[in-house]
């Protein structure tokens, strides 16, 4: 599957939090843009995680690459936005949108 217009995207981004904020609080911080991502055409599934290293990774799966960038393009004006970016360290961020080629479930 190659063709955009039809192929899944993940839109993976990974970043570490800002000084004094626990995990407990950032997932907090991030259901409050739960009702804004389940709303946008084209979501499909979003998961968080976090490593043993402390870097964490949002994993939003769309149905195609217009729907993750109209997302993307939209999430920071969004009024939760500010205080999702304040909880990230800055300069911490990595954003990719990357083709859905193969998947398996459970």
């Amino acid at each position: 599957m190659t063709d955009t217009q039809t192929t899944p995207v993940a839109e993976i981004v990974t970043f570490t939090l800002a000084n004094g904020i626990t995990p407990a609080a950032f997932v907090e911080i991030s259901r409050q843009s739960e009702a804004f991502v389940r709303a946008q055409p084209g979501f499909m599934f979003r998961r968080l995680s976090c490593g043993a290293d402390g870097r964490w990774s949002d994993h939003v799966v769309w149905r195609d690459h217009a729907a993750a960038m109209a997302a993307a393009e939209a999430f920071p004006k969004q009024p939760f936005a500010a205080a999702l970016m304040e909880a990230i360290e800055p300069g911490s961020i990595d954003m990719r949108h990357e083709d859905i080629l193969w998947q398996m479930a459970a």
